[in-house]
């Protein structure tokens, strides 16, 4: 496995991977619910699009995965209602896989349109920028180097009257928290600690951007019996398939972090998600 944390992530975006990446959406499709429905997405749109004027709505999606946020957004905030245009979508992702499995996945209103397939930080944005850029359960993996210019990037990006949108995990959240934990037990001196939602918000303001928060909490939850469902999250959630629940459960501090989320009716991981609104 490599030490490079950006390395790690793109193996396991990738078809090879798909049994894992199966295996952790078994959980964590569960966040973009949450995300969809932490705020009237369907207004925020549509005063998007008042903006925007009769025009598509141009919309950058940041590492966009395997497109659960657009889909999340239809299904539980009521946004393909919303009387919206099409929604243009550029998708940018290091991974030509997760390009594909995204322009798969979405839904109307949204509309595929350019792909970019490289990371954030060596992104040329258009002159004109767009009307929504935003990046969900998406940046964890930029090396702390890189973050001042992914940072730069994604405020260029959003044009004249845009708005940028992150969701990330604060330090104290599962995704963060967990890794930094796996990091001491089995990989400290090998592999980088994710960037968290503090981290994002410090190098955007340091670009000149306005940041502000809204706190997002609720628990990633599996069944007693979902064993391999969560191996399978956990060792995405760190993107290392080598070890198994078993071991994470007898090597500390990880062994205190997965007691703690295990109860009588299952397994509970506590999420601290900063739901960041981004203005230039």
């Amino acid at each position: 496995m490599s030490s490079d944390i950006l390395t790690r992530s793109s193996t396991h975006w990738s078809e090879a991977g798909r049994a894992g990446m199966d295996a952790f959406y078994t959980l964590a499709t569960d966040d973009y619910r949450h995300l969809a429905e932490a705020r009237d997405w369907a207004t925020w749109m549509s005063e998007a699009q008042s903006r925007a004027g009769g025009r598509s709505l141009r919309l950058l999606d940041v590492a966009c995965g395997s497109g659960k946020f657009p889909n999340a957004l239809v299904r539980h905030a009521g946004v393909a209602e919303a009387g919206l245009n099409k929604i243009a979508t550029d998708l940018l992702d290091p991974s030509a896989f997760s390009i594909a499995e995204a322009r798969a996945a979405l839904p109307v209103p949204f509309a595929a349109s350019a792909e970019h397939e490289t990371t954030l930080q060596d992104f040329t944005p258009p002159p004109e920028g767009y009307d929504i850029v935003w990046a969900t359960h998406a940046l964890y993996a930029v090396p702390a180097a890189d973050l001042p210019a992914a940072a730069r990037r994604f405020c260029d990006a959003i044009g004249p009257g845009g708005r940028g949108v992150i969701a990330h995990s604060a330090a104290a959240g599962h995704y963060i928290e967990f890794h930094r934990r796996y990091l001491e037990a089995f990989a400290a001196a090998e592999v980088a600690p994710y960037i968290s939602a503090e981290d994002l918000a410090a190098a955007l303001r340091d670009s000149g951007a306005e940041v502000s928060v809204t706190e997002v909490r609720y628990e990633s939850v599996a069944g007693p019996d979902d064993t391999a469902a969560v191996e399978g999250y956990l060792q995405r959630c760190v993107f290392d398939d080598s070890v198994s629940l078993a071991e994470m459960q007898a090597r500390d501090p990880v062994t205190e972090w997965l007691t703690a989320a295990q109860a009588k009716d299952g397994w509970r991981f506590p999420q601290l998600v900063h739901l960041m609104d981004i203005t230039v």
